[in-house]
């Protein structure tokens, strides 16, 4: 007989479910990407809305399938991202989406990338109790990602993205919960 829960979780695994849950809600993301070098700026907001999954959750089920995982409640938890973005400088919707983070272990499956929609694998850890840090790799390029609360009602990210050991983009948020 196959539990739904685990009884034990690594400690990675105990605050990526309570950041997960702590990050749960409505927030406005003022963004700015940096291109590099030529260091062409663009500005966008974007409202997102974040949901917390827990182990056994059938979108956590569909995840761990996609991913070819055999235990297909090996997903600790997770949490489900949906976006609406717009461009500042051309005022018009930029992209919306929905995407499926589950964790188990030190890994984050995702049903999808930054750039692509085929399902990815992202490494993470915590250097303290309120900071995520998130390093994903596929198409010869490399995501680095940081994700800060600051108390309950802020968020700072930053995305930089490499390729063949050269940064090609800049991306820095300000989030504030609404």
């Amino acid at each position: 007989m196959t539990s739904l829960l685990k009884i034990a979780q690594t400690a990675d695994e105990q605050q990526i479910s309570e950041f997960f849950q702590a990050s749960v809600g409505q927030w406005r993301s003022e963004r700015r990407y940096y291109s590099l070098p030529q260091g062409e700026t663009k500005e966008m907001v974007s409202m997102i809305t974040v949901q917390f999954l827990p182990q056994g959750d059938d979108e956590l089920r569909q995840l761990a399938q996609l991913h070819n995982l055999t235990d297909l409640n090996s997903l600790i938890c997770g949490a489900k991202v949906s976006w609406q973005s717009i461009d500042l400088n051309k005022t018009q919707q930029e992209s919306a989406g929905i995407t499926v983070f589950g964790a188990e272990g030190n890994t984050l499956y995702r049903d999808r990338g930054f750039a692509t929609t085929k399902p990815v694998t992202a490494q993470y850890y915590f250097p303290n109790l309120n900071t995520l840090c998130l390093r994903t790799e596929y198409h010869n390029s490399l995501f680095e990602e940081e994700i800060k609360l600051i108390g309950d009602k802020y968020r700072t990210r930053q995305t930089i993205i490499s390729r063949a050991g050269e940064q090609l983009m800049i991306g820095q948020y300000l989030e504030k919960r609404i």
